[in-house]
């Protein structure tokens, strides 16, 4: 028990469906009842990894697993949903580390042998996966081997199995990081820049070019002259069908109308919490006073001033704007309102250093009080926590019963009054694991703390209100049925805005503000463009109405999908090259820039100490830059077609400066080099195919 507290104090539809496929097997062939398993099969499938088939039985294993280590790290067995993606995340990961990454490291000779992992375990090249846990260092933050292998020691008499898992987990993750950190090295050390390479680089770096320039804007307006076919659009499109490839996404817009209390809702809330005021003011059952009638139950935390912010800014100030006493009903923005009466004040420490002795079982307070007779005569605390104590596994700094330093947010269950507790001072505490006799050796300096009774209710729609709004939205959803005109026509008849939304991703899961709204989104990736959804209710709070206005397959897109972009790129490089042509022939023959700058209706702008190696840091076109470098010393030059306009230049003066040194050569390669290690796993996901369906399931 005691080991796995100071971890979280310190770290923070088928049987149908055989059925039919059973009876089709009297009327079809074997080959398409075989497809059919198979299309259902890679349904159910959360993804695919170098070949395997990841089953939604079986990362949901996985994901119970993290689920378990998440547990027992932090103590908590509820989590909220970033916290439930970053378990789903973890176990994704994993299954990539197993599945494909280290086959691949191990093709290329990386391997991880049993006695370096004793090494990186507990040895001499102890992992930071093992040092900087916090399960295993002292109070002073270092890393402590004794209890490490104090921890390693409990694992065979941990009858849950918890230790085993997670260390069992540090172990595979312990694996997994030296593996990751081999092939890394391998990959950075293998790019070696010659002598010759960072020679150029450097010499780019500092050539400098001093330039006088005069730019003439790409027109907005559209030139009719310039066509684009539809065989250029098709052959751009076969040769860059690369640039093309996408996810599956769809097209849709939707309808939703918002649950909101009315005014009549608010203020009979409003009145509620006003008739429990005075009782809330003078109960001195507290507890079941607000189990009863509050959002918020009663806690024993002990506030610093500013902490009831998160809570409410004027529940916050009367509390530390007074002694005592109860606050008026307040209320916040979203119609919630409180009132906190202070409950008790004292100068209370963030953080105490604890021992303890555990005696297990009931009808221990004869004992109890024994015990702490005899540490009053001066017997040893250690001594009493290794004879009678059932927590043997508590040892920190090398003394038995130890538990070290707690803080509110980090501390075993039932043990607040720790912090009002005198220094070495032994009392009897009761949990749920038993009777303790607790004592607290040291503490940080004390604070102005209190701890306060929030009473809470918030604002909630009626029936009444709930089914005023279903009726709208109903309204609604019936007049739209038909079809996409239908749905046009209900939110002009009915006065309702339609959100229009692209590129909904699978793993869409908010509509605005709205969140956990995937309901949404398995709809319309299960229906054909130009259906309209029945009501979709999200959070109880929400009806949606939606509508597939477009579905676009993973792959490469389609050309239909792309040819307007195409064409726009087209009619670019078109408008470009003739815009160069046209100001080639109004300037043919003139070698004044000023002259040059009149005839095209411009001006001249200089740019100074222009590099090639700066292409997007200098607020220059990249094609203007590249023409500067190479462009001899004092003549015109030009015209050159840029991104935003047409430019004719000279280059008055080219310098060999020296402020990129050797080292910033260095040190630019070891950022590419940073940046080509992150992207070894996603090549190597590419490479081997890697389907990731979760979001279809999650």
């Amino acid at each position: 028990m005691a080991i796995l507290q100071k971890t979280r104090e310190k770290a923070g539809l088928a049987v149908s469906v055989i059925i039919a496929l059973a009876l089709l097997s009297f009327i079809i062939d074997p080959g398409t009842l075989e497809s059919a398993f198979q299309m259902m099969s890679s349904k159910n499938n959360v993804g695919e990894i170098n070949g395997k088939a990841v089953s939604y039985v079986d990362f949901q294993q996985d994901i119970d697993n993290f689920t378990t280590i998440n547990e027992i790290v932090t103590g908590n067995t509820a989590q909220n949903d970033q916290q439930q993606q970053q378990i789903r995340d973890a176990a994704w990961q994993s299954l990539l580390d197993k599945y494909l990454f280290v086959k691949k490291a191990n093709e290329a000779g990386i391997r991880v042998g049993d006695e370096e992992m004793k090494a990186l375990l507990a040895g001499d090249i102890v992992s930071p996966i093992i040092a900087q846990n916090p399960a295993f260092v002292d109070e002073t933050g270092t890393f402590s081997p004794a209890a490490l292998q104090n921890f390693i020691n409990s694992i065979p008499s941990d009858n849950t199995g918890r230790l085993a898992a997670y260390w069992n987990y540090l172990q595979n993750t312990v694996r997994s990081q030296q593996y990751y950190t081999k092939y890394g090295s391998l990959f950075t050390n293998s790019n070696i820049q010659s002598p010759l390479m960072a020679r150029k680089a450097i010499e780019e770096n500092n050539e400098t070019s001093n330039v006088d320039f005069v730019l003439v804007p790409l027109a907005y307006a559209t030139d009719t002259t310039i066509k684009v076919s539809a065989a250029e659009i098709k052959k751009y499109y076969e040769d860059h069908k690369h640039l093309f490839q996408q996810g599956a996404t769809r097209d849709m817009e939707y309808v939703v109308f918002e649950v909101k209390p009315s005014e009549s809702d608010i203020a009979a809330a409003n009145e509620a919490i006003d008739n429990l005021h005075d009782e809330f003011a003078q109960t001195d059952a507290m507890k079941s006073f607000l189990a009863k009638n509050s959002e918020r139950p009663l806690d024993e935390y002990w506030y610093k001033d500013g902490e009831l912010n998160v809570v409410n800014t004027d529940i916050n100030d009367f509390v530390f704007g007074n002694a005592a006493g109860t606050s008026p009903v307040v209320k916040d923005n979203n119609n919630v309102f409180y009132a906190a009466r202070i409950m008790d004040s004292a100068n209370i420490p963030d953080s105490v250093y604890v021992r303890h002795i555990l005696l297990a079982g009931t009808n221990q307070t004869q004992l109890a009080d024994s015990l702490l007779g005899v540490l009053g005569k001066g017997e040893s605390f250690s001594n009493l926590a290794a004879s009678y104590s059932a927590d043997n596994q508590s040892a920190m700094d090398g003394e038995l019963g130890n538990l070290g330093w707690m803080t509110q947010n980090y501390m075993v269950n039932g043990f607040a009054p720790i912090f009002t507790a005198q220094v070495k001072k032994p009392f009897i505490l009761k949990t749920q694991y038993g009777t303790h006799i607790v004592e607290v050796t040291n503490r940080t300096a004390p604070v102005a703390k209190k701890q306060v009774a929030i009473l809470q209710k918030t604002s909630l729609a009626s029936n009444e209100t709930f089914n005023e709004y279903y009726a709208q939205a109903s309204k609604f959803a019936n007049l739209a049925a038909g079809g996409y005109q239908d749905y046009l026509a209900a939110v002009d008849s009915c006065g309702t805005y339609s959100h229009p939304m692209n590129g909904v991703l699978e793993s869409t899961s908010s509509y605005g503000a709205i969140d956990q709204a995937k309901e949404v989104t398995r709809w319309v990736f299960d229906n054909k463009v130009g259906k309209v959804s029945p009501i979709i209710t999200v959070n109880n709070n929400y009806f949606f109405v939606a509508t597939v206005k477009g579905i676009h397959k993973e792959g490469t897109a389609t050309l239909a999908e792309v040819s307007p972009m195409i064409n726009q790129q087209l009619y670019g490089d078109k408008s470009s090259a003739k815009a160069a042509e046209e100001i080639a022939a109004k300037i043919a023959g003139l070698d004044d820039l000023q002259v040059i700058a009149d005839t095209l209706h411009s001006v001249i702008s200089s740019g100074v100490d222009v590099r090639f190696a700066s292409l997007t840091g200098q607020g220059l076109d990249p094609k203007f830059i590249g023409a500067v470098v190479v462009a001899p010393v004092g003549q015109i030059s030009g015209p050159v077609p840029g991104t935003i306009g047409t430019y004719v230049f000279k280059v008055n003066s080219r310098e060999a400066e020296s402020f990129y040194t050797e080292e910033d050569a260095k040190n630019y390669l070891a950022q590419m080099n940073s940046y080509a290690s992150q992207m070894v796993l996603p090549a190597m996901m590419q490479e081997a195919g890697v389907k990731d369906n979760r979001a279809r399931f999650f």
